[in-house]
């Protein structure tokens, strides 16, 4: 069994400062083997908002895998956007916007869906999940295979947002790769379950998508500061979710998910 961690939308520059300390206290009080940033890390991707980012990322304990969120290139800097879009993210956060990392239980593949051209819908080409889904595939045979993207492929009702264009598509592609879990963020709401549309109209592989809500962000839409504690095998996939609780002062567990996998599906 492993530990992972998913956080997501911290965007340093419009965060909550008195969350810092409890969040990292959190996260590194739950001892995980990976910690997984879904994008944003940044709210206009300056660059003093980056050195706080790479300031909160060097406290973290465990090892980080980290993708970029469209707050992350430059909205209002179009000449830095179009020309030279990730110049203070490969300096302060990573060189790979596509990481991977495995362990015996799974393997977690990055996946870039930023777009400087639509920055907020995202874009996922043919080349990213071609590589993303050559990576899924080099994982060991019983490994949980998960994919990490900023843009998820399946938004709930409750939002306006537009989806990234392709996301069905996309999705299908990932599944035939054998995608068990996909993490995503961007929406500020949280959610777990299953792809519905996709389980309506295609028989076979089914993936969990776990969307985090913002972990530090001042723009919560009315949910608590949160992120996911996930507990891993091949097997079995445990989820819960942990919300900030102003009048604690402190990030506690909310609510829990548990997904067990039979005939090669995770089903509710």
């Amino acid at each position: 069994m492993s530990r992972l961690i998913h956080l997501s939308d911290l965007h340093f520059g419009k965060d909550r400062p008195d969350l810092i300390v409890p969040l990292l206290d959190a996260v590194n009080g739950y001892a995980p083997d990976l910690v997984i940033i879904s994008g944003d890390l940044t709210q206009r991707a300056r660059e003093k908002e980056y050195r706080a980012a790479r300031a909160f990322i060097d406290r973290v304990s465990a090892p980080v895998l980290c993708v970029p969120g469209n707050h992350d290139i430059p909205f209002h800097r179009p000449f830095t956007r179009f020309f030279a879009p990730w110049r203070y993210y490969r300096h302060w956060i990573a060189r790979n916007l596509t990481p991977v990392h495995q362990s015996g239980d799974y393997i977690a593949v990055g996946i870039n869906t930023v777009d400087r051209f639509k920055w907020q819908t995202g874009r996922l080409s043919a080349r990213r999940l071609r590589r993303a889904c050559n990576a899924l595939s080099a994982g060991p045979e019983a490994a949980l295979r998960i994919a990490v993207c900023h843009h998820p492929l399946d938004h709930p009702n409750t939002t306006k947002k537009r989806p990234i264009p392709g996301a069905r598509r996309a999705l299908r592609r990932l599944l035939n790769c054998g995608a068990d879990l996909i993490l995503s963020g961007h929406l500020h709401i949280w959610h777990a379950g299953t792809f519905a549309h996709v389980a309506a109209d295609q028989e076979g592989h089914r993936a969990i998508q776990l969307h985090a809500g913002t972990s530090l962000s001042s723009r919560q839409r009315g949910e608590p500061n949160d992120f996911n504690l996930i507990d891993v095998s091949p097997l079995q996939l445990d989820v819960a979710r942990i919300t900030y609780d102003d009048t604690k002062g402190q990030f506690t567990k909310a609510e829990a998910r548990h997904f067990d996998r039979a005939s090669g599906e995770f089903i509710l």
